[in-house]
């Protein structure tokens, strides 16, 4: 019997396209993790499939049939099944909390459909984790071979090392200022001032340090709306239909013994509802 990787080679280029840009982060598909036999694998949805292959991202690549319909995606797809590049399972229940993976097995009926599951049996390209395991290797021996290198990278590599402490004392340093001025300044000139506002925030390295300096102004809560009063000269009838069965009615108190010369109040008055 054919073993996977075989039955995968004999799958044409065309092919192999597409299921390298359904495996690749480009075509935004959501990976589920479960469990076959014991072993943790990646599964997906059939929709999420068939959505990466009308999407734009799957217009780009190079070299792979077009499809312009969810016909023509559930046939590709179905194409994909027969090189083993993924197959068809039913998902069970987690393996151990609610948020656990679950288990999933496959199937007899190879039949593709867009409610159904998927586990990956298709790794995508390895080089990259053959390029970071070599560099991996690479560092080590260069840490344990580091009595043996020329004096002078020796060298370079303590001063390389003194820079980078020097950065981050420096840095470190700088913070502490900063709070010592703010703490000063919020007694001497409050709200007080803060030396480089923008170094902590999620910005880019030039950016941390524009401005210079800034006042700690706390930012303005947006607050409720205001109800839209009656325009002036509103007769009874317009207030009552604009405050809803009560309007307020504003005149000057003239009264004598009033200390403060044209003080004025409020009088609330029902007024009852015309159609009643």
């Amino acid at each position: 019997m054919a073993s996977k990787d075989d039955t995968q080679a004999k799958a044409p280029q065309e092919t192999r396209n597409v299921v390298q840009f359904l495996r690749s982060s480009k075509s935004g598909m959501k990976i589920r993790v479960g469990a076959l036999n014991g072993k943790r694998v990646d599964y997906f949805k059939g929709k999420s499939a068939v959505k990466a292959l009308l999407s734009p991202a799957y217009a780009k690549v190079k070299n792979a049939p077009k499809v312009t319909t969810e016909a023509e995606a559930e046939a590709l797809l179905q194409l994909s099944i027969q090189y083993a590049f993924y197959l068809r399972v039913d998902r069970g229940a987690p393996t151990g909390s609610s948020t656990s993976p679950r288990h999933v097995t496959l199937v007899p009926q190879q039949q593709f459909a867009q409610d159904a599951y998927f586990v990956w049996l298709y790794e995508g390209s390895q080089w990259t984790t053959y390029a970071g395991g070599l560099l991996m290797v690479a560092l080590m021996l260069a840490a344990v071979m580091f009595p043996l290198w020329p004096p002078v990278l020796r060298l370079g590599v303590w001063y390389l090392s003194i820079a980078m402490l020097g950065l981050l004392g420096a840095f470190f340093g700088l913070a502490i200022i900063r709070l010592i001025f703010y703490i000063v300044t919020v007694v001497v000139a409050s709200p007080g001032i803060w030396i480089f506002p923008q170094l902590f925030a999620d910005v880019g390295v030039i950016e941390s340090f524009i401005p210079f300096w800034e006042w700690d102004i706390p930012k303005k809560k947006s607050g409720k709306k205001k109800k839209a009063k009656a325009p002036a000269g509103a007769n009874p009838e317009e207030q009552l239909a604009n405050n809803g069965g009560a309007f307020i009615e504003e005149f000057n108190d003239e009264t004598p013994e009033q200390s403060r010369p044209g003080s004025r109040s409020a009088r609330v008055e029902e007024v009852p509802d015309v159609d009643s």
